[in-house]
């Protein structure tokens, strides 16, 4: 029987989604315009790199490696030197406790910008549902591997083309059940998703194209008493968000600096009381030389009744 071209290529894709290969994740772009950005040197690039990139730069292998190891690898494997800002390593799960220790109710909880889940899986320690939601398809798709199977092979660059092997593996602790994994976009979030009791969003504001969008969607997206946690270094790219929508890190007519914090609380302060802000430190390893520090200030919103 002959099937319509349309038919077919819906029952190629649907396969395709049904497969993950652990050492060729798909490469796709998901941007609205449906058009494909692939490079080598896009490939190739770290997602550490300040050349910004897009989106489009956390569909690769290499970001799924990168983040697989940043957000399951251990110490050692992250920062080898003794020397190094070890304080800094785990990161994600010092995410996740900030939301269990502000959060007043731990039914359901929202991480937005989940990446590979490494955040996710600790909170289901706490909530009894656990939703993270990333724009790449490739990420949603390891953290729905690590999910079912509760580990997964990546590689870890060490020098050149020298590589080794790791697994990235859940701790015993953690309810992966409870987890759901999902693509989507930060700046146009469903309107059947929410209210939760904690929303979590690390180190995403700046690496997104319209980032007072995600803001005005907050106060219907957090049960009263609920918590908004935001984690951000306020990188600031236009490779990433277009210069007229960044929410700081400019400079007006008459010299006068604008900062992303000031412009933040005061979209938030009519609806959201901050209760805790801190500095935190993050390490992605890039290869056995080379890693990136960052310092992500840390933010807590409870939702005003």
């Amino acid at each position: 029987v002959e099937r319509s071209s349309v038919m077919a290529g819906l029952l190629r894709t649907a396969a395709r989604r049904t497969r993950l290969s652990v050492l060729a994740l798909p490469q796709r772009s998901l941007m609205a315009s449906s058009k494909r950005h692939s490079s080598s040197d896009t490939e190739e690039r770290s997602t550490t790199s300040s050349a910004g990139g897009g989106p489009q730069a956390y569909e690769t292998n290499k970001a799924v490696h990168e983040y697989l190891q940043y957000h399951y690898g251990t110490a050692d494997d992250i920062m080898p030197y003794a020397f190094g800002p070890r304080e800094a390593l785990d990161f994600p799960r010092k995410c996740a406790d900030v939301c269990q220790r502000f959060a007043a109710r731990h039914d359901t909880a929202l991480d937005i910008g989940c990446a590979v889940g490494g955040s996710v899986f600790p909170m289901t320690k706490w909530f009894k549902s656990v939703v993270g939601m990333d724009f790449s398809q490739a990420f949603v798709d390891a953290a729905n591997h690590m999910r079912q199977h509760k580990e997964m092979p990546y590689t870890m660059q060490v020098e050149g083309d020298i590589t080794q092997t790791c697994t990235a593996r859940l701790a015993a602790d953690i309810h992966p059940e409870r987890a759901t994994f999902m693509q989507g976009d930060a700046c146009a979030i469903p309107a059947e998703l929410g209210p939760y009791d904690a929303v979590l969003a690390a180190n995403l504001l700046c690496r997104l194209p319209n980032p007072a969008a995600f803001l005005e969607r907050l106060p219907s997206l957090v049960h009263p008493q609920g918590v908004v946690v935001f984690f951000s270094p306020y990188s600031w790219l236009a490779g990433w968000t277009a210069k007229q929508q960044w929410l700081g890190g400019t400079v007006d007519a008459e010299g006068q600096p604008h900062y992303t914090f000031d412009h933040v609380r005061r979209v938030l302060d009519p609806h959201f009381e901050l209760v805790h802000q801190e500095d935190t430190g993050f390490v992605i390893r890039e290869h056995a030389r080379k890693f990136q520090f960052g310092v992500t200030h840390n933010t807590v919103w409870r939702r005003r009744s």
